[in-house]
């Protein structure tokens, strides 16, 4: 059973670089997700402004992959669309990287939310539903139980094999 959870999480990591034009959505977070592995674990401002772009940006490749797929049909973005799985993500991690991005800048933090400043986890998701936003691939149980299976694991990996590159 695990063997099919790896090739799942096999597909979910590579089908972006297999089209060709998710590439530019996808290695800017590939980027930001390597240079938050190297910057302090503690949340100060400078990583809440690198949470801001990157969900900013991982957002707005989304919903222009939307906009793309709905580019002939103008009442594609409605109220019944956004019971789709894949806008309500979109425009969640669009509200979260604005808020993170504009607590940055203004270095203060709103109440309860200095959670913005803890960058380094939530990179890892934006680069396993990056496939399924783009909409490239299907989302489906499986895939989520993957994304979460693998999360652990793979923030592990990164984080000790990034700490000989850390001050």
């Amino acid at each position: 059973m695990i063997v099919q959870y790896w090739y799942l999480f096999i597909e979910i990591i590579q089908k972006p670089f297999l089209v060709t034009g998710q590439i530019w959505g996808i290695v800017p977070i590939y980027f930001g997700w390597f240079m938050n592995e190297l910057t302090p674990s503690k949340a100060n401002y400078r990583t809440a402004i690198q949470t801001g772009f990157a969900f900013i940006w991982a957002s707005a490749q989304w919903m222009y992959q939307y906009n793309q797929s709905h580019a002939k049909d103008p009442s594609a973005i409605s109220v019944q669309a956004l019971k789709a799985v894949t806008m309500i993500v979109t425009l969640l991690v669009l509200v979260v990287g604005i808020l993170a991005l504009v607590s940055g800048l203004r270095r203060k933090f709103p109440k309860y939310c200095q959670f913005l400043g803890h960058s380094r986890f939530a990179a890892y998701f934006m680069v396993a539903m990056f496939p399924m936003q783009a909409r490239d691939l299907p989302w489906t149980w499986d895939r989520l139980i993957t994304i979460l299976i693998f999360a652990v694991p793979v923030w592990l990996l990164v984080h000790v094999g990034l700490i000989p590159l850390r001050k």
